[in-house]
Parts: structure tokens; sequence; C-alpha cells
């Protein structure tokens, strides 16, 4: 079956659906959409006859998209950022901001004292408060490509291999940190016989995504025994006293007080990276997303210049 013009009916099922695929579930999707499971599942069978498709699997083996939902899910969320975008562009003529903005985060911003994104996002509400918030935390490779397609409006993220489909705005720096767990070998030995052969025996976890964690391993020739996706994953590892792992030190900082991991050879083993905001290099961004991102300058540059 072959579909014919977009209406807004169509628009309207497709964005329950894009709920449904983003909850895990018709069940989960329930109070996010504020309507009963048999309606959700009825428009989720409207939504298949009139792409002729079969969208998702559920029952009592559980909630999966199909090959094709996949790639409907992958679709719709291009199609519903480009309606979202002609919206905003209306309201821009007319000179309001409302509508939404879509921002990600790359995960542990919160516990670093040089990152104020909080600051940022509280004077975005004064100058915009009729705008809704979607703040989403996802890895490096997510939020650069959901920026690219439009899913994100800005990005906060460490800095690696630039795009040139993508605008940077260098925000604050982080320090990262070689850590090990009570438990570990590495433990209670001394700075002094710590260097780099000595930890490129040990079992390293790191993330598995490119990012400059991974870049750094590389450069350092440390071989990754586990692979993490967040940074919480790779504390947990660190935690299980048989890896070494980089973390911020902001986050790792309460694991060391509670005497759960130790900082190994702070002078030699460290690394830093600087994270930036990452818009779109084109179209310009949106009335919107520029006052975001003219928060988010002046929060780091008013901090920079009271220190």
């Amino acid at each position: 079956m072959a579909l014919g013009q977009i209406s807004d009916l169509e628009i309207r099922l497709l964005r329950v659906f894009k709920t449904v695929a983003e909850c895990g579930g018709l069940a989960a999707a329930e109070l996010e959409l504020n309507i009963g499971v048999s309606t959700v599942s009825r428009h989720i069978k409207d939504l298949e006859e009139r792409l002729g498709l079969i969208l998702c699997h559920r029952g009592r083996g559980g909630f999966a998209l199909t090959a094709e939902g996949q790639q409907v899910y992958d679709d719709a969320l291009r199609l519903l950022a480009a309606l979202d975008a002609f919206r905003s562009g209306v309201e821009e003529i007319h000179q309001r901001m409302t509508g939404s903005i879509a921002i990600a985060l790359f995960d542990k911003i919160a516990t670093n004292p040089a990152a104020h994104v909080s600051e940022a996002l509280g004077a975005f509400a004064e100058r915009a408060p009729d705008v809704a918030i979607e703040l989403h935390v996802a890895p490096l490779n997510a939020i650069e490509r959901g920026v690219m397609d439009g899913q994100f409006q800005v990005g906060i993220a460490p800095m690696h291999r630039q795009s040139a489909s993508l605008d940077y705005l260098e925000l604050f720096p982080e320090r990262m940190y070689l850590y090990c767990g009570r438990g570990h070998d590495l433990f209670h030995a001394s700075d002094e016989s710590l260097d780099w052969p000595c930890v490129r025996q040990q079992r390293y976890a790191g993330l598995g995504y490119h990012s400059p964690n991974m870049e750094m391993s590389h450069e350092a020739k440390l071989k990754r025994a586990a692979s993490a996706y967040d940074q919480e994953a790779v504390a947990m590892l660190v935690q299980s006293g048989r890896y070494i792992g980089f973390l911020p030190d902001h986050y790792a900082e309460s694991f060391e007080r509670a005497g759960q991991m130790r900082r190994l050879r702070p002078a030699l083993l460290t690394y830093d990276v600087n994270f930036a905001a990452l818009v779109r290099h084109a179209p310009r961004p949106s009335r919107v997303t520029q006052t975001f991102l003219d928060c988010l300058t002046e929060a780091h540059t008013d901090v920079a210049k009271a220190s």
C-alpha cells in the first residue's frame, strides 16, 4: 500500500508511534500520552493499516520494533523535527518564542563545577517562558547524529573529531583521571610504581564508541577488556575491583571519599577534555535555539570573568 499525501491525522499517529517506541511499549506510553492503552493500541493499528506495514511486535513476548518499524521511527524523527522547525520559523516571523527545544547532554555534566548549563537553562526559561524544554542524556555519537538529523536542536558534549556539518561553541573543561576500585591489585600500590607500561598490563574499561576516551586509550595503547556506553557504566566496572578506567574527577570524588575508588598517579595518568555546544551548520539556528546558545555563552562567560 502506497501512502499518499500525509494528513494531520497521520502526523498525530506518527507522534503516538514515536512516543510508544521511545517508551518501549504501549503500557509505558500510556502516562506520557495521557490516553488509555486500548486507545494507544488502536492508534498504532490504524497507522500500520495506513502504511501497510507491521511496525512493532507487542504481546506476551514483550515489545519490539520490526525492521520496518525502526525505519519508520527514524524517518518520523526527521519529519517531525522538520515540522517543528517550520513552526518555529513561522513563529519567529511573528517574533514569538513558543514550541519546544530539544537539548541533548553528555552524561555526568551536572557534577562538573566548571559546567553552568543549569544556569543557562534558568536564564532561558526566563527569556522564553512559553518554550517547552526537552532535556535528553545520550552518548556522544547519538548526540552528534541527533543534532545533524534535527532530532536535537543543541547538543552539549566533549569535543573530539569535528564535523563540517556542525558548528561548535566551546563552553567548559573537564579533567579525567585513571581509577581502580577497592580490591584491585593497584589499590594500595605506590604512585611511583605506576606508569603507562604498568597500567597497560591491567584490564581496562573504556567507552565503546568514538570519543576522547577512545582516542586516549588508543594513544596510550590500552587494550579495552570491557566496553561501556556511559560513564556510570565505567564507574561500575571500576568498582568491581577488576578493571581500571578513566572518569571525570568531579564524578569520581564521592567514590574516592567513600574509599570505593583510588585515583592512580594523578600527575601522569590523566587527560583533559573540552565541552562544546553543538548545532547544525545549516540552516542557521532558529530564534529559540540562538537564545539558548546566548544563555550558554553568557553563563560560562560570566563565571570566567568572576574567576
